[in-house]
């Protein structure tokens, strides 16, 4: 098997060497790295462009939407991986140097399988780690939500999943919880590893620091999130009844708008 790794970055000089070392130092070789630059103003070109065998895209036009911007990185890229596993990155985190051998392990055991979450080290300002360790969550349909960058995908897999999922939609719903959905309740074919592969970061700066838990835009993210699960249920005939955790958000967005 071929792993494809496929970097989305936007401003990430930062971050973007550790995040490319860390894929030159996997112990598993037989990949291709494919970085999509969101007409970044930074010289996260210039660093990229040091290392070898890196497929680079240029993109010059973005829309306002972070969310957008990520899926249209992941989905350009797509269209030329060659690799059978995709591994999605965003440029600002990193992977244990054991996550593509672990990832390919796993489908070469499991062939009946199409994706595979793993769990994240959060990384924060003070660059202190601390694994991630979900615990027991209000009764919402989804579960724990993955980041992006531990999730990795069969080609023909997320190929079916992109043609569906409404990415001019549902703006603060972004592409994790979105193939998570897809996965669960669209193709039933939902596969956790229950290890600690994935380096994320978590600082002011990146997009999750926007939706601090119990705050009102991670209420009003959430309420969207629901409204994309009964979009694409409902597209699909796919009966969901609402639960306690729709009313419960709808309740509170209609308090705090």
């Amino acid at each position: 098997m071929k792993a494809s790794i496929v970097i989305a970055n936007y401003n990430n000089a930062k971050f973007i060497e550790e995040c490319i070392q860390s894929i030159y130092a996997q112990t598993f070789k037989a990949h291709e790295i494919i970085l999509f630059d969101d007409n970044s103003n930074d010289n996260s070109i210039e660093i990229t462009e040091k290392f070898k065998n890196i497929k680079i895209i240029k993109n010059k036009t973005q829309s306002e939407f972070g969310s957008i911007n990520q899926m249209n990185a992941f989905c350009k890229s797509i269209e030329i991986c060659t690799g059978d596993i995709i591994l999605f990155l965003d440029s600002d985190d990193y992977f244990h140097q054991n996550k593509i051998e672990k990832v390919i392990n796993f489908f070469q055991i499991n062939k009946d399988k199409e994706i595979l979450f793993d769990y994240p080290v959060i990384v924060n300002e003070n660059n202190n780690f601390k694994k991630l360790k979900p615990e027991k969550r209000l009764n919402n349909y989804w579960g724990y939500i993955h980041p992006t960058s531990c999730i990795a995908v069969k080609r023909g897999f997320i190929k079916k999943i992109y043609k569906s999922l409404s990415i001019n939609q549902f703006l603060d719903v972004w592409m994790d919880l979105r193939i998570l959905i897809f996965s669960k309740f669209i193709f039933n074919n939902y596969s956790n590893l229950n290890e600690n592969l994935t380096y994320y970061r978590q600082t002011e700066g990146n997009v999750s620091s926007k939706f601090k838990k119990f705050s009102k835009n991670w209420w009003l993210r959430r309420s969207q999130a629901h409204n994309f699960l009964l979009h694409v249920t409902k597209k699909e005939n796919i009966k969901i009844k609402k639960n306690f955790d729709y009313f419960l958000t709808k309740i509170l967005c209609y308090l705090i708008k």
